[in-house]
């Protein structure tokens, strides 16, 4: 349960949804299983897993929420390969050349026969709400799928009111700063990661992954004008991350914190416990990228 990634949403408007009430408008949208001709579906499930029915976890002013997308894997060889059999079959029985139309309709039938039987993949992406700092932080670090979890959820409310952290100081050109002053600032320290851009040419990139940082190949690289496209940081020794220069954050980790837990002993209390400990860790880290960035709470 606990983030690896993070995109950090600010509601423009205070969210003041009840949480029963949250609930009950989920529960039109609860994800079904697949019908045996159907390609996908997505919709919400218990956050705590098959042994819970809840679609939602409160934990102080924190809601959690899980949406889950079941789609049919059917890869498009077998396809392929079952298609131009019947299609050589076809040719065969009536001695000329199947039209495109024709095969293309038969590549259709072939794909509908074999989706009863095609494997089944779940894939879940959990967030969570906090009404205190008026934000959905959501455990991923693509933009797509984050869009699809914001989607479901302003089908469900009727409207979403949210968008991505706006800073006032551009994130590349604070991180470049740092890596030219070899020292970040606000309790962050620079750590072993990086990925460089040039802004003049496309797709020019440098990724140097457990590195010194510190040396002087990297003033060689932003004498050049290479900038700090994602930078691996650690802040106030809780939480380990590699930052984007659009605030996304990727490979989140936080450090000792499951150390000084204590024992508990259900799956709902242990999931319990470490929701409120992560969401308190991430609200300050939050405000933090709030305070170096310039983000203006709304």
């Amino acid at each position: 349960m606990w983030f690896q990634n993070l995109r950090v949403y600010q509601f423009t408007k205070p969210f003041i949804l009840e949480p029963k009430d949250l609930e009950l408008a989920m529960e039109q949208y609860r994800v079904v299983p697949c019908g045996s001709h159907e390609k996908s579906r997505y919709g919400w499930t218990s956050p705590l897993g098959e042994d819970s029915d809840m679609l939602i976890h409160v934990s102080g002013c924190c809601i959690m929420i899980c949406s889950q997308k079941q789609e049919k894997l059917l890869p498009t060889t077998i396809v392929t390969d079952a298609a131009n059999e019947r299609i050589l079959e076809l040719e065969k029985r009536q001695g000329d050349r199947v039209s495109g139309k024709q095969k293309r309709r038969i590549r259709e039938d072939i794909f509908m026969e074999l989706l009863p039987r095609a494997f089944v993949r779940n894939q879940q992406i959990f967030a969570y709400i906090d009404t205190t700092e008026n934000v959905l932080v959501v455990n991923s670090s693509s933009a797509n799928k984050s869009e699809e979890l914001l989607n479901l959820l302003r089908e469900t409310l009727g409207s979403l009111p949210v968008e991505m952290l706006d800073p006032q100081k551009a994130p590349s050109e604070l991180m470049t700063l740092w890596l030219r002053e070899r020292k970040a600032s606000d309790n962050f320290v620079i750590d072993e990661d990086c990925e460089l851009f040039c802004p003049l040419i496309a797709n020019n990139t440098v990724r140097l992954k457990g590195q010194d940082l510190q040396g002087d190949e990297i003033g060689t690289l932003l004498d050049a004008g290479k900038k700090v496209k994602m930078l691996g940081v650690t802040w106030n020794s809780y939480i380990s991350c590699c930052l984007c220069d659009d605030l996304t954050i990727k490979r989140l980790r936080f450090i000792g914190i499951g150390e000084t837990q204590e024992q508990v002993e259900s799956a709902v209390d242990r999931f319990d416990q470490d929701f409120s400990v992560m969401t308190v860790q991430l609200q300050k880290f939050i405000n933090a990228l709030y305070s170096v960035f310039g983000v203006i709470k709304l």
